[in-house]
């Protein structure tokens, strides 16, 4: 999965964000110096149109883009500043600058998680159909206290709040979804890598431990969950514009969540006591993985929303509704 603007943000991220990087900015080291060379870059306009500026991606060409920012666990909302900007400046709001998270409050609770949240200087909420722009200050973030987490709990906006323009709801967490889908593939991808590597370099009784067919059987199932979640992440992005298909984005995001327990739990079981040691950089990768796997839905709410969208489909079978969600669009 990959072309020539991921190719360049994978190239920029091999050397401005490293395991050194990361770590030390879940330390709360300063996030400018990566995220100007990410700003200088321009990735951070690819959803705007070329007369603002921007790339003018659709979502189907910026789903490389994601995927390697999940191979990176790239500690600053790079993706979903993306996005962001391309909402308000739909919505004729100017862009601010600095990196900009994105939270939903459709499901009427008083706060939601927002993941890689840390570092970002301003919050697009979205309550129903109102979207408020809010600084940071003004968010009402707090840290949720797990070890290195950049995830910030986010209350709810005061309902008696001025919105800055308006949206169709459900529109912010559909994105989110389909973004932390792509970057799950990603970071899946990479804990499987990592894992591959690690079996074949250590040794026991005398032989590389990938030799033994149990751990052959845990790698291969590694091998299914990752390639079935980059599958998903590239259904969940498939679209021609720079907006999601609702019912896409909530199969991508559950199939991505959906590997990650799994995935994570054999990587760790592969690699022994070392996988969890600070020093080691696969602690990195699946403490995002399950940062991601809640964040804008687990597996468990898109669920529930595929179920109610099959008991609202007038008796069509459930293979047949998910036949006509993940069939391409006829051309016009």
């Amino acid at each position: 999965m990959h072309n020539a603007y991921s190719d360049a943000l994978d190239a920029l991220l091999r050397d401005c964000c490293t395991p050194a990087t990361v770590r030390a900015l879940e330390q709360q080291a300063d996030p400018q110096p990566l995220w100007q060379a990410l700003h200088d870059s321009g990735f951070a306009d690819c959803l705007l149109p070329e007369s603002a500026g921007g790339a003018a991606l659709a979502l189907r060409e910026l789903t490389p883009v994601l995927f390697v920012t999940g191979r990176h666990a790239l500690p600053l909302p790079l993706a979903q500043t993306l996005f962001a900007r391309a909402l308000l400046h739909a919505g004729g709001i100017a862009l601010p600058d600095g990196p900009i998270a994105l939270a939903s409050f459709d499901d009427g609770a008083a706060a939601t998680l927002v993941a890689d949240a840390r570092h970002a200087q301003w919050f697009l909420l979205q309550d129903g159909e109102r979207c408020l722009l809010l600084p940071a200050a003004a968010a009402h973030a707090e840290a949720t206290g797990a070890h290195g987490d950049l995830t910030l709990r986010v209350a709810r906006p005061d309902p008696a709040a001025p919105a800055a323009f308006q949206l169709p709801a459900g529109t912010v967490r559909t994105q989110g979804a389909c973004l932390h889908a792509a970057q799950l593939a990603g970071a899946l991808s990479h804990v499987l890598d990592m894992t591959l590597q690690y079996a074949n370099d250590r040794q026991q009784f005398g032989r590389a431990i990938g030799k033994f067919q149990a751990i052959q059987h845990q790698v291969s199932e590694m091998a299914e969950h990752v390639a079935a979640a980059r599958v998903a992440a590239q259904l969940a992005c498939d679209s021609d514009g720079a907006t999601p298909d609702p019912l896409r984005a909530a199969i991508g995001k559950l199939r991505a969540s959906d590997a990650v327990t799994p995935v994570a739990a054999i990587a760790h079981a592969v690699h022994g006591a070392i996988g969890i040691t600070e020093e080691y950089d696969l602690q990195l990768y699946t403490r995002r993985l399950h940062a991601w796997r809640v964040a804008d839905g687990s597996e468990r709410w898109w669920s529930r929303v595929l179920g109610e969208a099959v008991c609202a489909s007038d008796g069509c079978k459930a293979v047949e509704l998910l036949r006509d969600w993940c069939e391409p669009a006829p051309a016009v």
